[in-house]
């Protein structure tokens, strides 16, 4: 099975010519009908010192941001860091990797159409997967701060894996089970032009364990390696498993955050710098997972995270500019509701009355002048044209969350 996506970009073949003399040793006979091809059963992660070579300096880089990041989130009581819209922009950019296409705009759409039982028909499938993803992260990231490293085990990856391939229409196995069948990635289909075979079924699940085992920090690596590079190596090991026939990468890059929330850092979500920088990220993977080359994508990580924090402060810059350019378009009341709605916004800028209402605390009435308002001067526009359940979005604050990684959101304006 050719496991598509984008990771056949992927430049080179997996052939014996392009794998580290270690990887070679690894290689294993895969069962019929392609018994004429071999797959790679991968070493454990390694728990020692590895190679860091061209990129401590990008490493010590990463450590700050991550530091900076806490500090700020400790200041702030209530951090846009910690912001259901983060969440939802590293669902929309992980599965987008993966050709699952939903939009910012459709999934903080969907959030408020979902609980309105008699519309849910109107939500397509893909926003349904990507929804499932940020839920996902919704409840297992304060999880993971309770448990640390305890929470990962065999049940999270399965369920990790069946949350967000449940609402698949096309997936052949039943979500969060451990394939069966022979994987390949890249070949368009051919598995003698594919850029990686992870190992036959009948390894899967002991070299699962070894991730798995890694990822709870209990060896060497607790002492030898920092955050950052144990998040780069157990990405990798676990996409080299490739452990489902499809969802791998969701699954894989749903760790990252965890590890961190795990690891006491704030997390970052990195999916959208990923999916900004595509052909770097395979490039790296596959050199650490046929050269066994790991600062390459220890530095890529590393980069990822440093771009991260860096668009997060231009993010919440902008979010701030906003908030004061919106304090003088009216006179606004202290504590009233529509005061309160402007923090509000740049975490639901897209919402509903009654959302409004159920989250400021406010009947329904107080919450429909509080739009009225904000509709009024322009902070909020109406889209539906309905007369009831209307959606109301807050389009400057979505300039501003949606725009392309890595643009300076006075662009967007």
């Amino acid at each position: 099975m050719d496991v598509r996506g984008s990771a056949v970009l992927w430049l080179f073949p997996m052939n014996r010519q392009n794998l580290a003399h270690t990887v070679r040793g690894s290689l294993v006979r895969l069962p019929p009908p392609y018994d004429g091809h071999y797959g790679v059963v991968p070493a454990a992660p390694p728990e020692g010192h590895v190679d860091l070579s061209g990129v401590l300096d990008r490493l010590v880089e990463a450590s700050a941001a991550i530091e900076r990041v806490g500090a700020i989130a400790r200041e702030m009581h209530d951090p846009y860091l910690i912001s259901r819209i983060l969440v939802r922009q590293e669902a929309v950019s992980s599965s987008a990797i993966e050709n699952t296409n939903s939009t910012l705009d459709e999934l903080l759409t969907a959030d408020d159409v979902l609980d309105q039982p008699d519309d849910q028909n109107r939500i397509a499938s893909q926003v349904r997967q990507v929804r499932d993803y940020a839920l996902l992260l919704d409840r297992l990231v304060p999880q993971a701060v309770e448990q640390g490293d305890a929470i990962f085990s065999l049940d999270l990856i399965r369920r990790l894996h069946a949350e967000v391939m449940r609402g698949d229409p096309d997936y052949e196995d039943v979500p969060g089970e451990l394939r069966q069948i022979v994987v390949w990635i890249g070949g368009l289909g051919q598995i003698s032009r594919s850029t990686w075979n992870p190992p036959p079924p009948d390894r899967v699940r002991a070299c699962l364990d070894q991730t798995i085992d890694y990822l709870r920090n209990e060896g060497m690596q607790s002492m030898t390696q920092n955050l950052v590079v144990r998040m780069a190596i157990a990405h990798t090991h676990f996409e080299a498993v490739h452990p489902f026939r499809d969802g791998n990468g969701r699954v894989g890059r749903l760790l990252l955050p965890l590890m961190m929330a795990a690891g006491g850092a704030i997390p970052l979500y990195v999916s959208p710098f990923i999916d900004a920088n595509k052909a770097a990220y395979y490039e790296a993977l596959k050199r650490a997972q046929q050269r066994l080359e790991w600062y390459a994508i220890i530095g890529f990580i590393a980069d990822a995270i440093v771009a991260t924090a860096d668009e997060l402060d231009l993010t919440r810059a902008a979010l701030t500019r906003l908030r004061g350019e919106w304090l003088g378009r009216r006179r606004f009341r202290r504590n009233a509701a529509s005061t309160r709605a402007l923090d509000l916004l740049p975490h639901y800028p897209i919402l509903t009355v009654r959302r409004l209402a159920a989250i400021l605390g406010v009947t329904f009435t107080q919450a429909t002048q509080a739009v009225e308002q904000l509709v009024d001067v322009g902070i909020l526009t109406e889209r539906t044209g309905y007369a009831r359940n209307r959606i109301f979005v807050a389009n400057e604050v979505l300039a501003i969350v949606n725009r392309p990684f890595g643009r300076d959101p006075r662009e967007t304006r």
